[in-house]
């Protein structure tokens, strides 16, 4: 089997250049009729500070890819190397209920070591970065769906990681909720320098957020191309710009999804 951890002089090598680096990434699972390659030689780097959204049809292993840079699980071969230990956050807000919002988030400092005597005011202050001041006190039961996913991007901002890995955070939303956290976190994003790998489905979603887009192809999940976008932020889900690109890029979803609908 192939490396699948860089070493730790290695990782602080590549974090000088890199947020993340993927490299050469093949994942396969044991199925009742034999491996099943779900990724295939997956060659990725994320920049430090940089947004890239990761696109493709239902299945092509977007997740996949996300929880192996997140190291809930391990390539088959291939190498992959973070600079520190990212932050996760999932389309559920994944919030402790009989927790208050402040104290889910002091959950997160508590297990990165911040003493008890600093954990309120730094609970208190990612509130207010996600515009939530004032709910600390508040039941995850008294929230709503997008206060919900703000408690939970504060806890993983708690964290304190250097790169952010979200697998589709805002998809159980309904549109306007979803187009205000869309601009709180292009914010957040700007504000905090972060890397963020952000996974999705939603074409214009992915053009409306990132510097970077990325398209995997259907299973097995290969790099089928990337596209840089230019157009400055702030941007809106509507703007005639975001969606020209997001056209020019369902067409190649659409292809993808034809290719492998003959396979």
């Amino acid at each position: 089997m192939a490396t699948t951890l860089a070493t730790a002089a290695d990782s602080a090598v590549q974090a000088a250049t890199s947020a993340a680096r993927i490299e050469h990434v093949t994942k396969s699972f044991a199925t009742p009729a034999g491996s099943q390659i779900v990724l295939d030689d997956i060659s990725l780097d994320v920049a430090p500070g940089e947004f890239v959204t990761l696109l493709g049809a239902s299945g092509c292993g977007k997740s996949t890819l996300l929880n192996l840079v997140a190291g809930l699980d391990h390539p088959t071969s291939g190498s992959i190397a973070t600079d520190g230990r990212p932050a996760l956050m999932f389309q559920e807000h994944a919030l402790f209920p009989w927790l208050t919002a402040g104290k889910n988030i002091e959950l997160a400092l508590k297990l990165r070591g911040v003493p008890r005597r600093d954990r309120r005011e730094r609970a208190e202050e990612l509130l207010e970065l996600v515009r939530l001041r004032g709910a600390y006190g508040k039941r995850v039961h008294e929230l709503s769906g997008g206060m919900r996913q703000r408690v939970a991007m504060a806890r993983a901002l708690a964290q304190d990681a250097r790169l952010l890995l979200m697998d589709e955070p805002f998809a159980a939303l309904d549109a306007i909720t979803r187009d205000v956290l869309h601009g709180e976190l292009t914010r957040i994003w700007r504000e905090t320098n972060l890397s963020v790998l952000f996974v999705t489905h939603n074409v214009r979603e992915a053009v409306r957020l990132a510097e970077r887009v990325v398209l995997l192809s259907s299973r097995p999940g290969r790099v089928a191309r990337e596209w840089r976008v230019g157009i400055p932020q702030p941007r809106r889900i509507e703007d005639a710009d975001v969606a020209e690109l997001s056209l020019e890029i369902t067409d190649q979803l659409r292809g993808e999804i034809r290719r492998h609908g003959k396979d």
